[in-house]
């Protein structure tokens, strides 16, 4: 993948392996192609299932090291706002009450906010907001605590805050190059993401290797912080029903951040990383490769076992499940 070439499919998703089977009734009826890159401390590549070196976005995934760009660039939050700022938020009431205050602390509202209006990403959240006569908003949309740090960020430089999702702006370029630091690598390419905000495209083992390193920094650096406030507050970084929060809850130093188009990524406080991107873009086996991806590692959490069950429903009741292969 290159930004004059987006079109051509690259290795990660063409040739990649079938590590998940959906199985009703003891028949395997659909196959999920993904792959997988674990980095061990030193950043090399430790194990890699399908290509680790070709391009994707890792949409959502980048966001704690745009949470680090902004940092290092004079963001002075507290840490569950970090959090927040790292977040693809269930849209509960304690989400978006926290993006206000972000706001407010940089003397800005919600008026201020150029993401794309949505409801909440949560069910019940939802149902909720709508029953409150709410429509679709910037404020509800999933990314707000990101776009609320970007915003604050810029009031701390001086920076026009109606311009941050240029890609040229100042904080756009910041984020650029604090993830081509972590990741060890060039962005290849720069898109649009969901939210409105830039996306830019690194390799599997690159998003790995990047979060190896937040997870495992030095304390006292701009790495731990937001990789403390991940771990402190994982409930602002997704939800209270969401199965990122339930993996950083029950893997001791760990962070991790799930992204749009089947995404995932993890680090550990050993330095290692996983990512993995499943090549259709189907959620549902997503964390079902991850748990397997966690036991051939050998980690101890007592998430895996949440991680592992996607029953598949027929009529309400559990009929197969989707399960791991190959790894």
């Amino acid at each position: 993948m290159s930004a004059q070439n987006l079109e051509s499919t690259p290795a990660a998703l063409d040739a990649a392996p079938v590590l998940a089977h959906a199985i009703r009734g003891g028949v395997v009826e659909s196959a999920h192609r993904a792959s997988v890159a674990v980095t061990a401390p030193d950043g090399s590549v430790e194990l890699e299932l399908g290509s680790a070196s070709d391009p994707i976005f890792p949409r959502s995934s980048n966001k704690p090291v745009q949470a680090l760009a902004m940092v290092r660039h004079g963001l002075d939050v507290a840490p569950h706002h970090l959090a927040l700022v790292c977040a693809s938020h269930s849209g509960e009431p304690f989400h978006l009450d926290a993006v206000r205050e972000i706001l407010d602390g940089a003397g800005l509202t919600v008026r201020d906010l150029q993401n794309t209006p949505d409801y909440p990403i949560d069910d019940e959240a939802r149902l909720e907001w709508i029953r409150a006569g709410h429509g679709k908003e910037s404020l509800a949309q999933n990314c707000s605590g990101k776009h609320s740090g970007m915003l604050a960020t810029c009031v701390a430089n001086g920076w026009d805050h109606t311009a941050y999702l240029d890609r040229d702006h100042p904080l756009q370029r910041a984020c650029d190059d604090t993830l081509a630091e972590l990741t060890g690598e060039r962005v290849a390419a720069t898109a649009v993401d969901g939210c409105g905000a830039p996306v830019m495209a690194v390799s599997l083992a690159g998003l790995a290797r990047a979060f190896g390193r937040i997870a495992s920094a030095a304390p006292g650096t701009d790495e731990a912080r937001v990789a403390d406030a991940i771990r402190s507050h994982p409930e602002f970084l997704g939800g209270t029903r969401r199965d990122v929060t339930t993996l950083i809850q029950r893997t001791p130093g760990a962070i991790a951040k799930d992204g749009a188009e089947a995404v995932y990524a993890v680090g550990l406080a050993d330095g290692r990383g996983i990512a993995l991107k499943v090549a259709d873009g189907g959620q549902r086996a997503r964390t079902v490769i991850l748990a397997a991806v966690m036991r051939r590692l050998g980690i101890e959490s007592g998430a895996i076992g949440a991680l592992e069950d996607a029953p598949i429903l027929g009529h309400g009741e559990p009929v197969g499940s989707v399960v791991a292969v190959g790894i």
